[in-house]
């Protein structure tokens, strides 16, 4: 796995000899801090640089990296800047430069389809030729939308296709993992495979993943009790799991074999014990698509002979019996940043591709998001971005080019839309809160505060707006890495309530010292929504 380099920013602090008399009017004539600043702290650390250095001096980050900017969200003046150019991991912090790309380039109106295509005459009831699925990137096709093409297809008095059900995944290369992504991650759901046929199986739009839910047997020495959602043949279980007594440990595992579509259920559940749940990747999205459907038509009455082909283009003339288009990208925006949804960034970052070059790759999305970012003044030469999500390691980001595209995008058109996607602090709502829901509690960012947060191990970053004591709406980046703790996040928190506190114009700053991590709380080192059921 590839590693970047980034050299500490820990700086020794200079002793300076103050009379008590200069240090009196010096408390008077700037700031008030509530939490004392580091021993040995001259006047020129006072204010709010003195509040968020004393903050980042938190031995947490003792030999790790940070890069920080604050700045006035109306003007661009920065407030505060903390080695920020410095190039640290983003984790999903990528995804502020992929979601705002994708509302400029695409729009808030953009749409997928799903058609159904007849590629042959019809003969009364039967279509003498193949039957087209097309997809061109929906992350939030359900089931029941497959079952409701099927209905339509129905509709049109088909009962009987002669040829094959044909897959066409073709608007997406082959790729479907990115690049550098972990091997262990394989059947992780915020890891799935990206093509434009895809299932979600819920409503938070986990796109290329099935639920896989185990219950106790009814005796000890039983098999676990498994239900599959959505129902499908695509996946086969391989049950090895045990139903033990009540109160022994309960180490039941749910995994996907790589390369295949076994999904192993191993280890032990006690009896009345409570359902170990699991979003388990699928391997090769467009077969799971195609396999939803084909089930779908059946249960139609609509006969279609042979298993499905993949990877195959409609011809061209092929008639339309049936659509389905999804939510725009407005609302599509909703769980894509609340949740932190990785595929949601993986296909519109391929979506931009096809949009903009008529390919739909990797390289040619993330060109695409490039060549957007510099028009709104990112020095996209300073940074390196290779996924749409941030899941890969690779991605490298300063919080300065954070800042600026933050600036940037306030006076773009659909900016309201954009900004209400980002997670609030401390609503108790998923769709509102979303990772940041359990955050700031209590404190002035509480309501207040939204940003776009990012975990891996080792890399943590929180990013967005926030408005102080006296009404200034502020940008702030705070991207930290390269630490041994197993969570970092009350430390950025610490930075935002501060901000939330303090009146900045007059640099009258109320500092808070970061909660220090509770026994109870979990490791950080994926986002909140990545782990099922989401603990933020």
């Amino acid at each position: 796995m590839s590693r970047p380099v980034i050299r500490s920013n820990r700086r020794g602090q200079r002793r300076a000899r103050i009379r008590p008399v200069v240090i009196g009017l010096a408390c008077i004539l700037t700031s008030t801090l509530t939490w004392s600043a580091p021993a040995g702290a001259g006047p020129s650390d006072d204010g709010l640089k003195g509040a968020i250095d004393t903050i980042l001096a938190d031995a947490r980050l003792d030999g790790g990296a940070a890069s920080v900017v604050i700045a006035d969200a109306t003007t661009g003046e920065r407030l505060y800047q903390r080695t920020g150019a410095d190039r640290l991991m983003p984790a999903s912090n990528t995804k502020l430069a992929t979601s705002i790309a994708a509302m400029a380039l695409l729009g808030p109106d953009y749409r997928y389809r799903t058609d159904v295509l007849a590629g042959g005459p019809r003969s009364g009831s039967t279509l003498r030729g193949d039957l087209y699925l097309r997809g061109s990137g929906d992350p939030t096709a359900l089931a029941q939308d497959y079952d409701r093409l099927a209905a339509d297809v129905a509709a049109t008095g088909i009962r009987r296709v002669t040829g094959r059900l044909v897959a066409d995944d073709t608007r997406f290369d082959t790729q479907r993992l990115g690049r550098s992504w972990a091997s262990d991650d394989e059947s992780s759901y915020y890891s799935a495979q990206i093509s434009p046929l895809t299932v979600a199986p819920d409503t938070d739009y986990d796109s290329g993943t099935v639920i896989v839910e185990a219950l106790p047997g009814s005796r000890p020495g039983a098999r676990p009790r498994i239900k599959v959602t959505p129902p499908t043949d695509y996946v086969r279980l391989d049950v090895r799991g045990t139903t033990v007594p009540s109160g022994q440990p309960d180490t039941l595992a749910v995994e996907r074999q790589h390369g295949t579509n076994t999904i192993t259920v191993s280890g032990n559940i006690p009896v009345g014990a409570g359902a170990t749940k699991e979003w388990i990747t699928v391997w090769e999205p467009t077969g799971y698509a195609a396999a939803v459907f084909s089930d779908a038509l059946a249960r139609h009455g609509v006969r279609v002979a042979g298993s499905p082909r993949l990877g195959r283009p409609t011809p061209a003339g092929a008639k339309e019996l049936a659509s389905h288009r999804s939510m725009p990208l407005r609302e599509l925006m909703v769980p894509f940043m609340q949740l932190s949804n990785n595929m949601h960034a993986e296909t519109l970052t391929k979506t931009m591709g096809w949009e903009t070059s008529g390919r739909g790759t990797w390289a040619a999305g993330l060109a695409a998001v490039d060549g957007y970012l510099k028009q709104e003044g990112v020095a996209t030469a300073e940074l390196r971005q290779v996924d749409g999500s941030g899941l890969s390691r690779m991605n490298l980001f300063p919080a300065e080019q954070l800042t600026t595209l933050l600036l940037s995008v306030r006076d773009a058109p659909w900016y309201a839309d954009w900004y209400a996607s980002l997670p609030l602090a401390c609503h108790p709502d998923r769709f509102t809160g979303g990772t940041l829901r359990t955050r700031m509690c209590g404190t002035a960012a509480a309501l207040n505060a939204r940003g776009k947060t990012g975990s891996l191990t080792g890399a943590s970053a929180l990013s967005g707006y926030v408005k102080d004591a006296a009404g200034r709406e502020l940008t702030y980046s705070v991207v930290l890495n390269n630490y041994l703790a197993s969570s970092v996040k009350s430390i950025e928190d610490a930075i935002v309530v501060t901000l939330a506190k303090s009146d900045t114009a007059k640099d009258t700053v109320t500092a808070v010292p970061p909660k220090p991590r509770r026994a109870s709380e979990a490791p950080a080192d994926l986002e909140c929504s990545w782990r099922k059921p989401a603990l933020c």
